[in-house]
């Protein structure tokens, strides 16, 4: 048996660190909460390569004493906590005093700071855990923290480290919370040099929300403020038309504190029961206060979790609040009222012509009656007496041509009506032409081909194909019910109840899994803009490669934003945003790519196939149906049945009868 040791302390340091820096948002959140707690009213964060070339966080805070600065970085140094006692009544949002500790031991890193009034400030580098000698230099008031070299000294831990799109994702989704729980905080973050998030700071959440999250997601949001039993609750929801595909805008706070919480997601949803549409899912800024001693912030690594003394009493208080918003203020924004329909003695045609205005009531009325007989036509005038053509012997001419005018006595002033017409006029005035045609015949004795409205069988319409007959099936198609299931049965007396979109799914999904090229793409006229939250829009981006095999078409659009240009031709573009979220968020699981691959087919199948309620053509019934009754679907994607037997005998025995 091995020999008990202690490990040595730079060991130990970097086994503390793997605790508390996972990331360079790790760092981040460490760093820009320490600038909280020392009371600072601006905060700057900026990063390079991901936060794996270089961090900085500049605060002007209260900053920290020449004398202290060495010992900031040892373990368990803090300022926060002085006995026991203060466990209970954590306050703050640092309180363990290894953060600094713990950044130190796996980076390179820089520290300037000066307290209020004093006259110069300090300087201190570290490397690998180890400090330098303190410098005193010249420094604004507050601090500022530059880690450079992010584990350069732990191979192990660099070679998880994920793209520096995707860290710095990670990292702008940390100070968007930070932003949301401190609106009385200037929060501004840069990547790569361009400003990526700048907060006015001017203690209202409603300007964090629409800095932090955009104007989309800040226009859609109702105002919540309640609670009970020493718990309140305030910030904004959303209304329930605006559902998102995943949970990535749902953010909870408590007493300042980002936190994620199953209790407090139950009771927000809970509240949209029954007013959200299903596999939506709403988005909320919360902010919970309650007393520091029914709160222990001690339970996690992060601090990202918590545990509450009276559950109950929490999602009581959040769970009601929701609940009371939507039912006061959750519809429409303006009340549509119905517009009642006109009389019928009030509808009035001043044309009197073919096209009347009328309702439905009217038309079904005079519909069944009996077309009045179209008035008889005025007298036609007597026909002029016919013109000879004297070249052409004797050939009549046309209809058409009207008769020369004749000379007529003058009117009276001595003015004609017409100029006289010479009687040795030449023979060419007269030459017209006539155009040979086959003479009319009387109304109604012309005879046309007769198409039947219905082709009967062995008949053939004129100028049209007549289609074989569809062949026999073992079963029948008896109909639809509640849109969603098709009634069939077959031959054998058997009845089935299939869901028709569980056997499109599965359609879509053989489909899918099978083609060998990316499937056809429909370009948007106008492309859409999806905000899924900067961290599913930075996996989005990381997998444009995959999203082009699936039929999208994407790119970078700033603040968290995805702009789609194309999409598959079997999705509607209506769904592409709530495709793409869903996407996002099974990307995030981190499986296999092959895993991986199969799941997004799921949703891409999922997404495409009719819906249940939709109203569908027999001939797509016909096609479902035929592909179930063959045995070729027999379950959707997700292992749910596609259809349900009930033998002849199975009916008779529910009705008493067998």
């Amino acid at each position: 048996m091995p020999h008990i040791q202690q490990l040595p302390a730079h060991v130990a340091d970097l086994i503390a660190a793997g605790e508390v820096v996972e990331r360079p948002a790790s760092v981040v959140k460490e760093l820009v909460e320490n600038a909280i707690d020392a009371g600072s009213s601006a905060v700057a964060v900026e990063l390079r390569r991901g936060g794996m070339g270089l961090i900085r966080v500049t605060d002007n805070g209260c900053g920290i004493a020449p004398a202290e600065l060495p010992t900031a970085f040892l373990r368990h140094a803090t300022s926060k906590l002085r006995g026991p006692e203060d466990l209970g009544k954590i306050g703050t949002l640092g309180f363990r005093g290894e953060a600094l500790a713990a950044i130190s031991a796996v980076s390179r890193v820089e520290i300037r700071t000066r307290r209020r009034g004093d006259p110069a400030g300090s300087l201190l580098r570290l490397e690998g855990g180890v400090p330098g000698e303190a410098e005193e230099t010249g420094a604004p008031e507050g601090t500022t923290i530059l880690v450079r070299d992010l584990f350069y000294n732990t191979p192990a831990r660099l070679k998880f480290m994920k793209k520096d799109s995707a860290e710095t994702a990670a990292a702008a989704g940390l100070m968007q919370h930070l932003a949301l729980s401190h609106p009385d905080i200037s929060f501004r973050f840069l990547k790569d040099g361009a400003e990526a998030l700048h907060t006015p700071g001017d203690g209202r959440l409603d300007s964090a929300v629409y800095a932090a999250l955009g104007r989309d997601f800040a226009r859609s949001l109702l105002p919540v403020k309640g609670g009970g039993d020493g718990v309140s609750v305030s910030g904004f929801i959303t209304r329930p038309l605006q559902g998102r595909g995943s949970r990535g805008m749902q953010t909870f706070f408590v007493n300042g504190r980002f936190i994620k919480s199953q209790i407090l997601t139950a009771a927000l949803e809970e509240g949209y029961r029954n007013q959200i549409m299903k596999g939506r899912f709403p988005g909320c800024v919360l902010a919970v206060e309650l007393p520091v001693t029914a709160v222990d912030v001690n339970v996690h690594p992060a601090k990202t979790q918590v545990k509450f003394a009276q559950e109950k009493a929490v999602f009581d208080a959040v769970y009601h609040t929701v609940l009371d918003t939507l039912e006061e203020r959750g519809g429409p924004v303006v009340p549509v009222s119905p517009v009642p329909a006109a009389e019928p003695e009030q509808t009035v045609n001043p044309r009197g012509d073919f096209f009347q205005a009328m309702d439905a009531k009217t038309f079904r009325e005079q519909g069944t009656k009996t077309p009045a007989k179209p008035a008889a036509p005025p007298p036609k005038r007597p026909a002029p007496p016919p013109s000879w053509n004297t070249e052409r012997g004797g050939t009549r001419l046309s209809d058409s041509v009207p008769p020369l005018p004749r000379r007529e006595a003058p009117a009276p002033g001595g003015r004609t009506p017409f100029p006289p017409l010479r009687e040795d006029a030449p023979p060419s005035v007269l030459r017209r032409e006539p155009e040979r045609r086959k003479p009319a015949s009387p109304a109604g004795t012309e005879k046309r081909p007769f198409v039947p409205a219905i082709p009967q069988e062995g008949t053939e319409v004129p100028g049209q194909e007549t289609l074989e007959p569809q062949k026999e099936t073992p079963w029948r198609i008896a109909g639809e019910v509640l849109r969603t299931y098709i009634v069939c049965e077959s031959e054998e007396g058997c009845v089935y109840l299939i869901d028709k979109h569980a056997a499109h799914e599965r359609i879509n999904f053989d489909r899918l899994k099978a083609a060998l090229e990316p499937p056809m793409r429909q370009a948007l006229l106008t492309p859409v803009a999806v905000e899924p939250g900067r961290e599913e829009a930075a996996l989005l981006l990381e997998n444009l490669p995959l999203l082009e095999d699936f039929g999208f078409s994407c790119e970078d659009f700033g603040g968290g934003a995805v702009l789609v240009r194309e999409v598959p031709a079997d999705l509607d573009a209506g769904d592409a945003a709530a495709t793409l979220e869903e996407i996002a968020e099974k990307l995030r699981q981190g499986r296999s790519p092959a895993e991986r691959r199969e799941t997004l087919l799921h949703t891409m199948a999922c997404k495409a196939a009719i819906k249940g309620g939709w109203k569908s053509d027999p001939a797509e019934l016909r096609a479902l149906v035929s592909k179930v009754q063959s045995g070729e679907v027999q379950y959707c994607p997700h292992g749910r049945p596609v259809a349900v037997k009930l033998t002849k005998y199975e009916l008779e025995k529910m009705f008493k009868r067998a």
